[in-house]
C-alpha cells in the first residue's frame, strides 16, 4: 500500500549517492512536525549476543523496516544492529502502532527476543527543542537509506529504554493490546548470503560519538589508507545451501500456516538462488551478476544518528593498532568517545523488494556482536569520563 503523500517530503531531498557526502548538511531538511519517529531496541541484546543470535538480533533490528516498508512504501529508515529507526508520514500512524506491535510479538514468538517499540510525534520533539534533520543516501537509484541529526532520534531511543525525558516515553507507549495477533508483513527479509569473510584483516565495527564526522571519517580513511571505509565487495558476496538463516527466513513468512511447509519452500527458494548465482544465470529481467554488483553498491555498512557515527569496515590487520592508537589518543584528550569491535567475518540482512528492478537494500554488522559490542565499549567508556 502506498500514498503519494508519504512520499512526498523523503523523495524531495537530495539524494546523497557517496559516503562522503554525509556529512553535509545541505543535503538534510527538518521532518515536518506532523510525522511520527518510530524506533526499536532489543532488551538483552548483549546477552543474546553472547549467546551466539548475533543474526537474530539483527534481523529482529530489521524486522520493523521491512515490517513498515511493506505496508507504507518509501519510508526514511535507518538500521542500527539491535535496533531501527524509521519515519512514518502521518497518514500511517494508526496503522503503524498496530505494525510495531505485531513485530514486538514477532520477535517474542518465533526469535524469543524482546523487542521495545515506540512512536513519538515530531512536533512533540521540535517542541522539546529537540529537533530531527533527515538526509537521504541513495547509492542506487531507488535504494534509498536515511541518515539523522539533532538529537531527536536518539531521544526517542532513549525514550523506549525509560531513560532521558518521561515525557516522551509515556508518548512512546505501544500498548500489548494493539497487537491483534495477525502476522507482521516481512516479505523480502532474509539472510541468505554467507558471511563476508574479511579479505584485507579484519571486519572492524566502529561506534563514534564526536563533533565533527568528517573529520573523523577523513582522518580514518587516511589511517587505514582507503577512499572509503567499505565492508561489502563483489569477492566475498557467496552463497551456499543450506543457509544458516533458513528456518529464520520461514519464521518470518510462515504466518498463521505451518511452519514446516514454509521451510521446505524456503530450502527450494534458496537452492534455486544458489543455483542461479553459482552459474551466473539470466532470467528475463534479472541478472545474476548485475544483482551481486547492485549488492556491493547498496550494502549499508554504517549509520548517522545526532552525534554518533557507526560504520562497518574491513581494515588491514596492520593498521587496525595504528586505528586504535589513534582513537585512543584523541579520546584522552576528550575530542570523542568511541567503542570498537573487530572480527574475521560481518554479516549481512537482506530487505529485497524486488530482485528485478533494483529494490533491495543490505544491512551490514560486524560479526560476533558487531555494534552491540562496539556500543557497549562505548557506553563503558562514557561511564569512565563522566
Amino acid at each position: 500500500m502506498t500514498d503519494g503523500r508519504s512520499e512526498t517530503f523523503y523523495k524531495s531531498l537530495l539524494p546523497m549517492d557517496a559516503t562522503a557526502n554525509i556529512f553535509d548538511t545541505r543535503h538534510y531538511a527538518r521532518a515536518p512536525d506532523s510525522w511520527f519517529v518510530a524506533v526499536s531496541d532489543i532488551k538483552g541484546s548483549t546477552a543474546a549476543v553472547a549467546e551466539g543470535r548475533h543474526s537474530d538480533v539483527n534481523f529482529a533490528a530489521a524486522a520493523m523496516i521491512a515490517a513498515l516498508t511493506n505496508f507504507c512504501g518509501s519510508l526514511p529508515y535507518q538500521f542500527g544492529g539491535d535496533g531501527a529507526a524509521v519515519l512514518i508520514p502521518p497518514e500511517y500512524e494508526l496503522e503503524a502502532r498496530r505494525i510495531l506491535a505485531r513485530v514486538r510479538g514477532f520477535a517474542r514468538r518465533e526469535l524469543r527476543l524482546e523487542l521495545r517499540v515506540g512512536i513519538i510525534p515530531v512536533s512533540t520533539l521540535h517542541t522539546m527543542s529537540l529537533d530531527v534533520q533527515v538526509g537521504r543516501y541513495e547509492p542506487s537509484p531507488g535504494n534509498a537509506y536515511a541518515v539523522f541529526l539533532g538529537g531527536g532520534i536518539e531521544a526517542c531511543e532513549l525514550a523506549i529504554k525509560q531513560r532521558g525525558h518521561p515525557e516522551l516515553f509515556r508518548q512512546s507507549i505501544v500498548e500489548e493490546q494493539e497487537d491483534d495477533g495477525d502476522p507482521p508483513n516481512l516479505e523480502g527479509l532474509s539472510c541468505r548470503w554467507t558471511p563476508l569473510k574479511s579479505t584485507r584483516g579484519r571486519m572492524v565495527s566502529l561506534v563514534v560519538r564526536c563533533a565533527d564526522h568528517r573529520e573523523i571519517h577523513d582522518a580514518l580513511c587516511r589511517l587505514v589508507g582507503f577512499e572509503s571505509l567499505k565492508a561489502a565487495s563483489l569477492d566475498i558476496l557467496k552463497t551456499k545451501w543450506p543457509p544458516k538463516g533458513l528456518i529464520r527466513e520461514a519464521r518470518a513468512r510462515h504466518g498463521k500456516g505451518f511452519l514446516w511447509l514454509w521451510i521446505i519452500r524456503v530450502g527450494l527458494e534458496t537452492l534455486f538462488a544458489v543455483f542461479v548465482f553459482r552459474f551466473k544465470l539470466r532470467m528475463g529481467a534479472f541478472d545474476a551478476e548485475r544483482y551481486r554488483r547492485e549488492i556491493a553498491e547498496n550494502a549499508v555498512d554504517f549509520a548517522r544518528s545526532d552525534d554518533v557515527l557507526a560504520m562497518t569496515f574491513d581494515c588491514p590487520t596492520d593498521r587496525l593498532e595504528v586505528m586504535r592508537s589513534y582513537l585512543e589518543e584523541r579520546s584522552a584528550r576528550g575530542e570523542l568517545h568511541y567503542g570498537l569491535h573487530d572480527s574475521d567475518h560481518a554479516v549481512m540482512t537482506c530487505f529485497v523488494a524486488s530482485v528485478t528492478q533494483n529494490q533491495h537494500v543490505h544491512f551490514v554488522d560486524g560479526g560476533d556482536g558487531g555494534y552491540t559490542k562496539a556500543a557497549t565499549a562505548l557506553k563503558a567508556q562514557l561511564q569512565v569520563s563522566n
